[in-house]
């Protein structure tokens, strides 16, 4: 009973803690998917992030719960906090199973909604920046093409016009006077936007997928210990529940 005591008290500091990353990781995905909401066309796949901001608001209160019932234990205290963990529980496996499915689902759509927007996108070889949708990601990311600076020479070669430059969004900032010409090579980005995004993506959503999964299972361990103590109480006073 002691250890099952000392064993919820820790795990009560560790929900506060916790709650910062699950909330990290929901705004992390949120604002991904809403700045590159060109690429990603249903709203539905910021969900994950959503139900991990939902997940770190309940933490709060539930480590304080906790906490609380380490201290002086309250039959009211400890059905509440077995409410609360138990919808945990069920948020955070519904978060981690959409965050790897939809982080699948996204990763090979990737590449097919780059390419539309690279072909459809016109440009010359003049002195005004593009404001496109694909400049402004190419800028956000420091990348140039969906795959390297060669993907917008394919983009043009059905076009009547060959420009033999590239937009200027694919210019590396510390060289304000390119100009997206093919004959310096080294002023453009190396990369391409593709994998600069999946990168951002895989880093979100297994950021949400294992946060909920570590959390699942220190949430099952203060389950166990909630219910240890609560075996204690007598069983009238467990109405509660």
């Amino acid at each position: 009973r002691s250890f099952a005591q000392s064993l919820l008290q820790f795990l009560g500091f560790i929900f506060w803690g916790t709650a910062a990353a699950q909330a990290f990781g929901g705004i992390l995905v949120i604002l991904m998917f809403k700045n590159y909401r060109y690429l990603f066309q249903e709203s539905y796949l910021s969900l994950p992030g959503w139900l991990a901001l939902a997940t770190a608001l309940i933490l709060l209160p539930t480590g304080v719960l906790a906490f609380s019932i380490s201290v002086k234990r309250s039959r009211n205290k400890q059905g509440t906090l077995m409410y609360l963990l138990l919808l945990l529980l069920c948020l955070e496996m519904s978060s981690a199973v959409l965050a790897h499915s939809y982080y699948i689902r996204t990763s090979s759509q990737l590449e097919s909604a780059m390419g539309y927007l690279v072909h459809q996108h016109n440009w010359t070889c003049s002195q005004d920046p593009g404001s496109s949708a694909v400049d402004v990601m190419q800028r956000k990311l420091r990348c140039c093409g969906v795959h390297n600076y060669t993907d917008w020479l394919k983009a043009s070669s059905s076009a009547w016009y060959h420009p033999a430059c590239v937009p200027e969004s694919c210019c590396k900032e510390k060289h304000s006077h390119c100009k997206g010409d093919l004959g310096h090579v080294e002023q453009l980005s190396e990369e391409g936007c593709l994998k600069k995004l999946e990168d951002q993506l895989c880093f979100a959503m297994m950021h949400i997928f294992w946060c909920c999964t570590l959390l699942s299972i220190l949430e099952f361990l203060a389950v166990v210990s909630n219910g240890i103590l609560m075996r204690h109480q007598p069983f009238r006073d467990l109405n509660i529940l």
